[in-house]
């Protein structure tokens, strides 16, 4: 498989390795936001709100 890319062995694994540490850069950029969101009072009251209307439509549907 390698081969058919056309990369060599170190250059296969130096993007590998880019890849991969920008995957864990975003999983904690969205960690992050995600406890920022869940830190904000006003965002889980609407988030919340939301939930139940759309929960009241499901109901009555």
């Amino acid at each position: 498989m390698l081969e058919a890319t056309g990369l060599s062995r170190s250059e296969a694994i130096r993007m590998s390795l880019l890849a991969s540490a920008e995957r864990m850069k975003r999983r904690h950029e969205v960690a992050r936001e995600a406890a920022a969101l869940e830190a904000d009072d006003a965002d889980r009251a609407e988030m919340l709100a939301v939930a139940s209307m759309m929960e009241s439509m499901r109901a009555a549907g």
